[in-house]
């Protein structure tokens, strides 16, 4: 769900973009109305791969989608939605609903009501993503509460079979909060994917992968010390030493967060301290760079620093940012920055750095209130794409793909639009 980005979820208002070029736009595929598209189509079996969020090996990029539209306002939440890959990208028939009640994994025989999609990546290596979900337990509020997390593996088949619970042993947890904000990356190098969570009172527990298929991690010590509490993914390699490093926040809402450095022990070194803000993306916003950049948003202005973990170089962009994410839309290796305010809007970047010359802004797909949910390679193509859904209330929704271009950076029309409807059918 994730790319070199923070994770997003944009508030974002119809707007018109210059510069639009629609020769390009024009000779991309007629958009998909679900109407249109077959009923459902098997998941393409797979033997494995490397590609971020390809949960069934085959390797494409997946797309997930929480919060389903419902058959009428108010009803219960239907689950997760997968969106399965091909070579020509997004395919809205090969799709997948996960259900709690076929997949969670109950607790005192009780299945769980919330059943929300929280992080990605293989944690078992077998060349299958796996799926963090985040579920509600019982707790009766005494002591420790149990662990939300749950584990669901990918296959040739997808995301099939049951859930398992995480599992943190006693001494990785400290004090009586929920572990939760997982975040997966290879925190110490050794190439299997580990896990942060949220442990208390500034503390995180590190779980080292791999893990096994009852949800267990190689290893886990005691608590991590960290800058704050809320670890936010996705995590990136910020210093290209090997170590994959992520940002911490100290709450969640606005503030400060800081980079904490991966190393052979794990997430324990903290680097350099951010600005405060709503939101932090890291990429690859000049050309030449070993290491990454980061933009922090704020309501009024997106204040960015270069060359991390020292941050050499500093600069604003002077338009609101509440939201932030970041892809390669023209392929030419230097990220974009994607941004939220008032519209959506999409920042060259450049050899010297991310600039409003040759901003694109988006116009969401139909009416409503409209939200970013993902940004990559979908078709394999090395240009990214960005996926924007729009709502009307509970019970319409409009989600549309947006090929990255050469020229103009993202296509003024999507290749695909279909709507998360399609999961309520039988």
């Amino acid at each position: 769900m994730c790319t070199a980005a923070m994770s997003v979820t944009l508030l974002l208002a119809a707007a018109c973009g210059p510069n639009r070029h629609d020769d390009a736009a024009s000779a991309r595929p007629t958009p998909v109305e679900m109407a249109d598209a077959p009923a459902r189509l098997p998941v393409p079996a797979g033997k494995g791969s490397k590609v971020p969020d390809d949960f069934n090996g085959d390797g494409h990029r997946d797309l997930v989608l929480n919060d389903l539209v419902k058959a009428q306002a108010h009803a219960d939440d239907a689950g997760i939605g997968i969106v399965y890959g091909s070579d020509r990208g997004l395919t809205p028939g090969a799709r997948q609903l996960l259900s709690p009640r076929r997949q969670a994994a109950p607790t005192k025989g009780q299945l769980p009501a919330v059943f929300d999609a929280e992080e990605t990546c293989d944690l078992d290596g077998d060349g299958f993503t796996d799926l963090v979900v985040s579920t509600d337990p019982p707790y009766d509020g005494q002591g420790r509460p149990p662990v939300p997390l749950q584990l669901l593996f990918g296959s040739p088949k997808g995301l099939a079979g049951k859930a398992v619970k995480l599992a943190i042993p006693a001494s990785a947890r400290v004090g009586n909060d929920w572990p939760d904000r997982p975040v997966c990356g290879d925190f110490d190098g050794d190439g299997a994917q580990d896990l942060v969570v949220h442990a208390s009172g500034g503390q995180l527990s590190f779980l080292r992968g791999p893990f096994s298929r009852k949800g267990t991690p190689r290893t886990a010590g005691a608590p991590v010390p960290a800058p704050g509490n809320v670890p936010t993914g996705p995590s990136a390699d910020v210093n290209d030493d090997g170590y994959d490093d992520l940002v911490i926040r100290t709450n969640e809402g606005a503030g400060p967060s800081a980079l904490v450095l991966g190393g052979p022990t794990g997430p324990t070194r903290t680097g350099v301290t951010l600005p405060s803000g709503i939101d932090v993306a890291l990429g690859a916003f000049g050309k030449g760079k070993a290491t990454l950049d980061a933009a922090i948003g704020t309501l009024d202005e997106t204040s960015l620093r270069y060359d991390l973990p020292a941050t050499a170089a500093r600069g604003t962009l002077d338009v609101p940012g509440s939201m932030l994410d970041t892809a390669d839309f023209d392929g030419d290796g230097i990220g974009e920055l994607v941004s939220s305010g008032s519209r959506l809007r999409v920042f060259r970047g450049r050899t010297a750095g991310v600039g409003e010359s040759g901003m694109v802004t988006v116009e969401p797909p139909g009416r409503g209130t409209a939200r970013v949910i993902a940004v990559g390679d979908f078709d394999g193509d090395g240009r990214a794409e960005l996926v924007v859904r729009a709502y009307v209330g509970e019970t319409k929704d409009t989600v549309a793909v947006y090929p990255g271009v050469e020229k103009g950076l993202v296509a003024a029309r999507p290749s695909v639009t279909f709507s998360s409807s399609v999961f309520l059918a039988p």
